[in-house]
């Protein structure tokens, strides 16, 4: 059986990029919520 998980990092970057995050008002809230957890990574 094949695995679920096939890692591609432009698909990755394409849905949970910075970039993409920023564009929304609720992506920017994602990654505010993010940094005052004190996240190493905020985005992919």
């Amino acid at each position: 059986m094949k695995r679920t998980f096939q890692p591609n990092n432009r698909k990755r970057s394409t849905t949970h990029g910075f970039r993409v995050r920023m564009k929304t008002t609720d992506g920017q809230n994602v990654l505010k919520r993010r940094r005052n957890k004190g996240r190493h990574k905020i985005s992919a």
